[in-house]
């Protein structure tokens, strides 16, 4: 590799000041940084990192995820790769790591602590203890992946602490999942050994966690947004905060990444150390990961922008080498081999009904929050015709179905859910947290089975069925998850597929990545997995009707 050097203004957020300076770059390694008289009208300063990312969100994989964010100054990511563990096992992990080495990025994957999240549903693999351990003897597992499973904390399960035993042993961090949790078992899940949460969605609750020595990772994904609720922390502990988008469609990612929170602060006036401190720094010493931050002998993983108000991205160097220059990626798309795990046949209309117990029934409604990964239990009248209970779009509750995807013949679970909006068609994924079974939610049972069978077809992806009878899919070729396609390919059809699902009438923002969390059982309070609605407050199996 050439040796170069790059003069600008340092932004060194260690001695915590700017001065004009020269940096001295050999095969990779920042060599020399000198104070300098002056320097060009630019600012140098360390990559951006997410904190707590699930790549296959992205419905990308590692090397397509890289061409994006790289054009927005991120250089590494922690990421997790528990998505494609639920469905793949450990040769789904060992995929992600061995894609990732076709790129410069810097990916650190961790190991998934909770395949399957529960025993109320239906994965494609287990992780126990033993396979756990294995992984974190692998040098490309950096952590344990968040672990979801607090009540297994909380009760001190035995399979959960040989886990995060591992985890110590192996001296690598534990990350946590604990949404809403406060008080004494707060403090047992934290005195477990557990580090981090990312699921804080007040800022007491962010505070308590802090108290208890744990740090707390802002997360602005395309699903749940917690930066506005959690951002005084950037004020009152900034050794303490991480950003991360958690789960980010491709269509964000086309947009901005990590950047976009560092400019969303610093024009909220927070102190521009302190705010990329948790952008650029906090990850690095906690995960105790091989990330540059613009010191002599670190690995020369840095950016330059513009100036300090458009914060705009010029350039972005990995390892001295230039990957990203005035929005344009410099990496090249790599060609893959998919793997996936998809028995499930096609349906029937007839597989979606829902028989009414009464005729006049009430039932218990999912009710999804824009923005957030909680749902709320709601108890309404239920519409019913020929005796089955149906949707009702004239209020906003449709019906929703998740259908087993790693088998023959299993029966469909059925609920019904309030605020997607729909007035016609049916929308429908295999990007269904965290088992990755099909969800569906749609007006009709009609539209509905439509738009899974198009699904079952491609074995994995997103779909709509619209008008006229129109079918549309997205395939995700690589575990229903990701696709082979360029991050641009991707991001551009995403965009377009988001466009037509609003055409259906839903007003969220994200309708397909809300949709993929209501069958994540892990977050309170009402979801529906592929064995039944599951009330996540008490941790059990629920009915439909009251």
């Amino acid at each position: 590799m050439n040796s170069f050097s790059i003069q600008g203004k340092l932004i060194d957020l260690f001695q915590r000041r700017i001065y004009p300076a020269e940096i001295k770059i050999k095969d990779g390694i920042i060599v020399s940084i000198s104070e300098a008289a002056s320097a060009p009208d630019q600012y140098i300063l360390p990559g951006f990192i997410d904190a707590h990312i699930h790549i296959e969100s992205s419905m990308l994989v590692p090397t397509s995820f890289a061409q994006l964010a790289v054009i927005h100054g991120t250089v590494a990511t922690v990421s997790d790769p528990h998505e494609i563990a639920n469905v793949c096992g450990i040769e789904g992990v060992q995929y992600m790591i061995d894609n990732s080495k076709h790129s410069p990025f810097k990916f650190f994957f961790g190991a998934p602590s909770c395949v399957p999240a529960t025993g109320f549903e239906t994965a494609g693999a287990t992780l126990d203890a033993a396979a756990v351990e294995t992984l974190l003897k692998n040098p490309d597992i950096w952590y344990l992946s968040e672990m979801m499973n607090y009540p297994g904390v909380l009760h001190n399960d035995a399979e959960v602490m040989t886990k995060i035993a591992a985890a110590k042993k192996a001296g690598k961090p534990v990350d946590g999942h604990a949404p809403g949790l406060r008080g004494k078992d707060a403090a047992t899940y934290a005195n477990a050994g557990i580090s981090t949460d990312h699921e804080c969605f007040t800022l007491e609750e962010a505070l308590e966690k802090v108290a208890l020595g744990m740090h707390i990772l802002i997360r602005e994904g395309s699903a749940a947004r917690n930066y506005e609720a959690l951002s005084e922390l950037l004020r009152l502990h900034p050794d303490k905060v991480m950003f991360c988008s958690d789960d980010k469609h491709p269509d964000e990612l086309l947009l901005h990444h990590i950047n976009g929170l560092v400019k969303r602060s610093l024009e909220k006036g927070y102190n521009l150390y302190d705010v990329l401190r948790a952008a650029c720094v906090n990850p690095v010493l906690h995960y105790k990961i091989p990330a540059g931050l613009l010191r002599v002998n670190d690995p020369a993983d840095f950016i330059v922008i513009d100036n300090l108000s458009d914060f705009t991205v010029q350039q972005t160097y990995i390892n001295g080498n230039l990957v990203a220059s005035k929005g344009m990626t410099m990496l090249p798309h790599v060609s893959i081999t998919p793997v996936n795990n998809f028995k499930a046949d096609k349906k029937e209309v007839a597989d979606f009904k829902i028989i009414a117990k009464t005729d006049s029934p009430e039932i218990r409604v999912i009710e999804a929050i824009e923005g957030q990964l909680t749902t709320n239990c709601l108890q309404l009248k239920g519409k019913v015709a020929d005796g089955c209970l149906v949707s009702d779009i004239s209020r906003d509750v449709l019906k929703i179905v998740v259908v087993n995807r790693y088998s023959n013949d299993a029966p469909v679970a059925v609920g019904f859910i309030k605020n997607f909006g729909l007035k016609t068609g049916a929308l429908a994924s295999t990007v269904a947290h965290d088992c990755h079974n099909i969800v569906a939610v749609g007006v009709d049972d009609e539209s509905m089975c439509a738009a899974i069978n198009e699904l079952i077809f491609y074995k994995g992806g997103i779909a709509i069925a619209g008008n006229k009878d129109e079918v549309y899919c997205l395939p995700l070729a690589v575990a229903g998850l990701m696709s082979a396609d360029s991050g641009a390919t991707v991001a551009n059809a995403y965009t377009v597929f988001n466009k037509r699902a609003k055409e259906l009438g839903t007003t969220l923002q994200a309708p397909f990545m809300t949709l993929s969390f209501m069958a994540l059982l892990v977050i309170p309070s009402l979801k529906l997995s592929d064995k039944g609605l599951f009330d996540g407050n008490k941790f059990e199996f629920t009915s439909v009707e009251v």
